[in-house]
């Protein structure tokens, strides 16, 4: 075992493993990771009554000041008709509003209410969520790895829906 940065500790490198001990410490990392990130999503829907991906469109609309729908599709990465019900949700609970462009009626923005500001500013952090805060403090070089080994992972798996990809994690809907 070896400490983290905050001095929590943490299974080690995989140089002195066997192949079986170094795939059971990835999975065992693999649980943490989304244990953790559930767990996080479970808090801050009881700390604020919203749900992990939600907090994240409010901080998104916190730090724009207002965004189309599709920039917020792009924004979390999801699937359009999933904003759509994010965003329907939130505003019948009076946390954003929308307005339609006056120039072109297909446009819609989205703004933060006082009520979600309120939320947002109470909520626990980070708003947008454990993982995508946690990518956030990775360099380039970590970053690619990552990527490069979770390829790796993808490439392994025999049935795989790629659709996947635009849904937001059960645990924080």
């Amino acid at each position: 075992m070896t400490k983290n940065s905050q001095g929590k500790k943490t299974e080690g490198s995989l140089q002195d493993t066997t192949d079986a001990d170094a795939r059971l410490k990835i999975l065992k990392k693999l649980r943490i990771i989304i244990r953790t990130a559930a767990q996080h999503s479970s808090w801050i829907d009881k700390q604020c009554g919203v749900n992990g991906a939600q907090l994240w469109v409010m901080q998104e609309l916190q730090d724009a000041g207002e965004l189309r729908v599709g920039e917020l599709t792009a924004k979390l990465a999801v699937h359009q008709t999933t904003m759509s019900n994010l965003v329907d949700d939130l505003e019948k609970r009076g946390y954003v509003s929308k307005a339609r462009s006056a120039s072109d009626q297909r446009v819609v923005t989205v703004m933060l209410t006082k009520l979600g500001s309120a939320t947002l500013l109470k909520a626990p952090k980070p708003a947008r969520g454990l993982l995508p805060e946690a990518l956030l403090q990775l360099d380039r070089q970590r970053l690619d790895e990552l990527d490069s080994g979770l390829q790796g992972l993808l490439e392994s798996i025999e049935t795989l829906d790629e659709e996947f990809a635009m849904l937001p994690l059960p645990f924080t809907l």
